[in-house]
């Protein structure tokens, strides 16, 4: 049974969500996201983030990618005239470009901007490897120590001469990665995602404290840089191994705050809400928990914050870094 919807006047810009259509796990598209969004919370807008959906099949392998730029552009435009509620879907667009080309990415990102225009925001090139064979890399398979490769970082170096900024996505044991990568390129906006990635399978499993005292090292460390920002929320994924897919019963917002608190409060003492956002990781958490009992934990953790701490949290500090008007 669904919960009563807790602060429903309080604006969101959902800051991360996927949007598409597998064989393995089905349909998850704007109308689907429509859905979830009218469901109570009052959900103004998303930013969609890549997820290998939908690229092109042929072509040059470089210019693959450009094809969910166009799916997520095609989706905004299905939503747009409010046939799936008034929620802006993909207001900002973070699609995928192989930073590895260097220089030479500048011509796969123009394409990406001739697509989509000022809704394409940044680039996620995910750098998420831990040294475990039970732990598979993530989607886009990349090698050990990605962002520390001088091709890399000059393909960084290009986003940051574009005016476009930066989606990290790691497992919590490679945070020092990132603060070596905001070190070299400090002017570079980066937003760490999913609150760093913090593992509790495979080697990490049953080791929850543990990996929590690094992870809050680590955190702390990386909020001293400024350029560096974070979305709170993804622990809904079954990498952090809190089991709630396996569970018969849908877990209560309640249930869900209790989990997720120790990790939320932390990166927002570290990063403040002028550098905090908070997402849905839909429909990737929608394996643990439902879209009105996910916003009701956030605002269950968040219940002492002033409005003008919840303002930036739940809408404004997304909508400055994606620069969205």
């Amino acid at each position: 049974m669904t919960e009563a919807i807790l602060e429903p006047d309080l604006p969101i810009c959902d800051a991360h969500h996927h949007l598409w259509d597998r064989e393995d796990v089905g349909a998850y598209l704007a109308a689907e996201m429509g859905a979830d969004a009218a469901a109570g919370h009052r959900v103004e807008s998303t930013v969609y983030v890549e997820a290998r959906t939908f690229w092109r099949p042929d072509g040059p392998e470089a210019l693959r990618p450009l094809g969910e730029t166009e799916f997520a552009l095609g989706q905004a435009a299905m939503a747009a005239g409010g046939r799936y509620g008034p929620v802006r879907i993909a207001e900002a667009i973070v699609g995928h470009a192989d930073l590895t080309l260097g220089g030479r990415v500048e011509a796969v990102l123009d394409a990406h901007l001739r697509i989509a225009g000022a809704r394409f925001k940044g680039v996620r090139h995910s750098g998420a490897f831990v040294d475990d064979p039970s732990i598979r890399a993530s989607h886009t398979a990349p090698p050990a120590g990605l962002y520390a490769m001088p091709a890399f970082r000059e393909g960084m170096a290009v986003l940051g001469r574009m005016g476009l900024t930066f989606d990290a996505w790691q497992f919590h044991p490679q945070l020092a990665e990132v603060a070596a990568l905001a070190d070299a390129l400090p002017d570079l906006p980066i937003v760490l995602n999913h609150v760093g990635g913090v593992l509790g399978i495979g080697s990490y499993k049953d080791r929850r404290q543990e990996v929590f005292e690094a992870w809050r090292a680590d955190i702390r460390d990386l909020a001293r840089r400024q350029n560096v920002w974070v979305k709170l929320g993804g622990l809904g994924m079954t990498i952090g191994g809190f089991r709630l897919h396996r569970r018969d019963t849908r877990p209560s917002s309640e249930e869900l705050a209790a989990l997720w608190r120790p990790y939320i409060e932390t990166c927002v003492e570290a990063f403040g809400p002028t550098r905090g956002m908070f997402e849905s990781n839909f429909p990737v958490d929608r394996g643990s928990c439902d879209y009105v009992e996910l916003w009701n934990a956030f605002k269950r953790i968040t219940a002492g914050a002033s409005a003008g701490e919840k303002a930036l949290l739940y809408r404004d500090t997304a909508r400055r870094f994606y620069r969205m008007g």
